[in-house]
């Protein structure tokens, strides 16, 4: 399926953002720990919380999260500690997506998990057992989700956790998030300097509503810096946020101001990379972008993808390194107008990459389906908004 999306003259809207993935997906697996009864209010209808929600609550063998990387991290460190033999898969990219570093630290604090196919990847034969718990060491500068996943199952470990975390910390608000909602939840955690400390205690059910989504919001920034006279009011959000992606206004006014290139790291927002990527080159803002290591390991190769994405659009950005993108301001014939964009099964591309046509005229999404994986609603958003949405295969 392509869609193609044509820009509107003009832009008032109100929109109601969707719920939190990130805070729905560990919300769900904290309910689950603390054997609670009462319902999660406005879960997001996300496909990653879909494939959570049903995986907690089937009692099945084998379990088919698709395309979630956060399903399958959480799940792997629940299904550890949770009585049981499951097998855990997902779609050919999960399973080349690595997940030797959780598991290797979950095999130290007692779990029994082998790989069934390739070794470091899944899928994962896991057969659940009560976890000794104890003292590891984690790289940190990998994805915030692997110390997520063993921080919610630490107090549930006889000796606890005492988790180390060596080289340079990737999101750490995703960090600060999830010892928030244990908090929630009647758990306390210690994190001092590059240790985290967690106790045996038992998890309290509580009520628990689900926040809007930030890194939603963050699209609707985009649209608006490209095309300044908009009027768009966002619902839902919430100032005081345990998202880390609630720095989104002042990461644009920071673009929006800087003089020369616009330089950040976005070790603590890797989700917004893309956006933010996309809106310099059209707004026509050089940049050098740091702290993009994890976009290596996400739905696709991130930072190739946008490379060659934006090459159709007429733009040469350059890969410095694993952690580094830059846009110096050079340019390369773009391909036939509108140009189609290849989103790799990538749901942020596809979100990313559709507000170019308030500078282009129009542009075509490949796979637009995609955007179901966390913002199930976009385009009906962006229609009711004035964009011009077609099915043209």
């Amino acid at each position: 399926m392509i869609y193609e999306i044509k820009a509107p003259a003009t832009i008032q809207t109100s929109v109601r953002l969707p719920a939190s993935k990130s805070i729905s997906n560990r919300a769900l697996i904290l309910n689950a720990l603390s054997k609670s009864r009462y319902p999660i209010d406005n879960l997001s209808d996300s496909d990653d919380t879909y494939v959570l929600r049903q995986a907690l609550s089937a009692d099945a063998d084998q379990v088919d999260i698709g395309a979630a990387g956060t399903a399958m991290r959480f799940l792997t460190a629940f299904f550890a500690q949770s009585d049981g033999d499951r097998l855990l898969t997902g779609t050919p990219r999960m399973k080349q997506r690595p997940i030797a570093i959780l598991v290797d630290a979950l095999r130290e604090l007692g779990a029994n998990i082998r790989y069934t196919e390739k070794e470091g990847f899944p899928p994962l034969h896991i057969h659940g057992q009560k976890l000794s718990g104890g003292e590891i060491c984690l790289n940190g500068g990998v994805s915030s989700q692997y110390i997520s996943a063993l921080m919610m199952i630490a107090p549930c470990l006889r000796q606890g956790l005492s988790l180390h975390l060596e080289s340079n910390i990737v999101s750490r608000p995703y960090i600060r998030m999830t010892a928030g909602l244990m908090a929630i939840f009647g758990v306390k955690t210690d994190w001092h300097d590059n240790v985290i400390r967690i106790a045996p205690q038992s998890y309290t059910p509580v009520p628990f509503r689900v926040e809007s989504d930030w890194s939603a919001a963050s699209y609707w920034y985009e649209i608006q810096s490209l095309m300044p006279h908009a009027q768009v009011d966002l619902q839902g959000l919430e100032k005081d946020s345990l998202q880390g992606d609630a720095q989104t206004p002042i990461i644009f006014s920071a673009m929006a101001q800087a003089k020369n290139s616009f330089i950040y790291d976005f070790t603590d927002v890797p989700d917004l990379a893309q956006t933010l990527v996309v809106t310099c080159c059209l707004t026509g803002k050089t940049f050098r972008f740091s702290g993009l290591q994890s976009l290596r390991i996400k739905e696709t190769d991130r930072m190739t993808a946008l490379q060659n994405e934006l090459k159709k659009l007429g733009y040469l950005i350059h890969i410095e390194s694993d952690s580094e993108l830059s846009w110096k301001g050079e340019h390369c014939e773009a391909s036939l107008q509108p140009a189609t964009i290849a989103t790799y099964e990538d749901h942020r591309m596809a979100m990313a990459f559709a507000p170019a046509c308030l500078k282009t005229g129009a542009v075509r999404i490949a796979d637009p389906q995609v955007v179901s994986k966390s913002y199930p609603h976009y385009w009906d958003d962006l229609r009711a908004a004035g964009f011009k949405i077609t099915e043209i295969a």
